[in-house]
């Protein structure tokens, strides 16, 4: 299994976005964003597409296009982008019902449902209390 990535891409996006307004700019391109991530402009547009729906961001069409925060990264916290780009649960379970006639079987989903829980609950509780202004602060403190 592979690691999902689409919550750091879309936390990328966003401080990428906010340090290029602070810049002075009034919108990004996702061919901009998606040079800095290395990743195809496709990805951006998706990731951007869901964080609009959050009204985390807002596009503007025609001359000028592109997207922008609708709010400052002070009050962004990675439990939003994660809302936004993260809709299912963290862990899932079996796709088919495991044989209930086997002691295993039968009770392996409540007790891992009941462990899923309490990790699902530490990691909303951590990501509620980092802002993207935190994420921003310490990307632009790691040495080059």
């Amino acid at each position: 299994m592979s690691a999902n990535s689409r919550l750091t891409i879309a936390a990328h996006t966003l401080a990428w976005i906010g340090l290029y307004q602070r810049q002075g700019h009034d919108v990004a391109t996702s061919e901009q964003i998606a040079t800095s991530a290395n990743t195809n402009p496709v990805v951006i547009r998706r990731l951007l597409g869901e964080l609009r729906k959050a009204g985390l961001v807002e596009s503007r069409r025609g001359v000028g296009a592109g997207w922008s925060l609708t709010r400052e990264l002070e009050s962004i916290t990675l439990l939003d982008v994660y809302d936004a780009v993260e809709p299912g649960p963290l862990f899932a379970m079996h796709r088919a019902t495991p044989d209930q006639g086997c002691v295993v079987g039968y009770g392996i989903r409540p007790a891992m449902q009941h462990i899923y829980g309490g990790i699902e609950e530490t990691l909303r509780a951590e990501l509620a209390r980092v802002t993207m202004e935190d994420v921003l602060l310490d990307v632009l403190a790691v040495p080059r």
